[in-house]
């Protein structure tokens, strides 16, 4: 399994690279600013012989349909381009199908959107990946089922966030398969976007070593993101390679 870094900048890809983790998960946000950083990015992969995840923008209003078809559809495939690329194999974004907050037929209409961009990249050799938000595996029945190709990143962070109990153990438990990567992050748990901490590994409450005990026994062996701050990340691998020793 291996252990990687979110990098928001050329900067936190350099102090990434100086640790010599594997790889770095990347920001492709905007098209002009990724054609401006292009070359140096790839200098920086070649130089530091590591390879690039990547991390898409935000969605913008997810009750707006015509308004995500309009501006998130062409910058995720222009994104896609990007990523091709770079020899990104794997891009998460974020995409909210949470149905205590929007309405089946928004739902509905959302997941022919998701297809349109999951085609778009899979034609492009890049596997298009869901983050999990505040939903829970009910929520992504319809979605897997409608689209084979489509990724699943579980965010055990995220998991732990309104709800009594990680949302992880559902996603581990149904949609095994599913899962082609891993954020791991902490929180102390809560009801708001406040709550998103990340947190290093160890200062929250999140049972890491009972989640991916969990998610070993599956046969998990893909990557792992640690999106603490890049001065935590030498610790946060020990931190995770301790549970994962620890379970095996």
């Amino acid at each position: 399994m291996l252990i990687g870094g979110r990098a928001h900048s050329l900067e936190d890809i350099a102090e990434i690279g100086a640790m010599k983790l594997p790889f770095a998960e990347i920001s492709l946000i905007d098209p002009e600013q990724v054609e401006r950083d292009f070359s140096r990015l790839v200098e920086m992969k070649n130089d530091y012989q590591m390879f690039y995840l990547a991390h898409g923008p935000e969605e913008g209003n997810p009750w707006d349909v015509s308004e995500l078809k309009k501006s998130m559809l062409p910058k995720i495939s222009t994104l896609s381009d990007w990523a091709q690329r770079l020899g990104v194999s794997l891009f998460t974004i974020h995409f909210w199908l949470d149905k205590r907050f929007i309405q089946k037929g928004i739902i509905i209409q959302k997941i022919d959107l998701l297809k349109e961009m999951t085609d778009y990249a899979t034609s492009k050799g890049v596997v298009l990946s869901i983050e999990n938000l505040s939903e829970t595996s009910k929520d992504f029945g319809a979605t897997f089922e409608k689209l084979p190709h489509l990724g699943f990143t579980l965010d055990i962070g995220h998991g732990e966030l309104l709800t009594e109990r990680n949302t992880a153990y559902g996603f581990i438990q149904d949609y095994p398969e599913r899962i082609r990567h891993v954020h791991a992050h902490d929180n102390r748990g809560g009801n708001s976007p406040v709550d998103d901490l990340h947190l290093p590994i160890g200062e929250g409450i999140i049972d890491y070593s009972k989640i991916l005990s969990r998610l070993l026994d599956t046969g998990y062996d893909h990557t792992i993101t640690l999106e603490i701050q890049p001065s935590c990340l030498l610790q946060g691998k020990r931190e995770i390679e301790k549970r994962i020793f620890r379970n095996t």
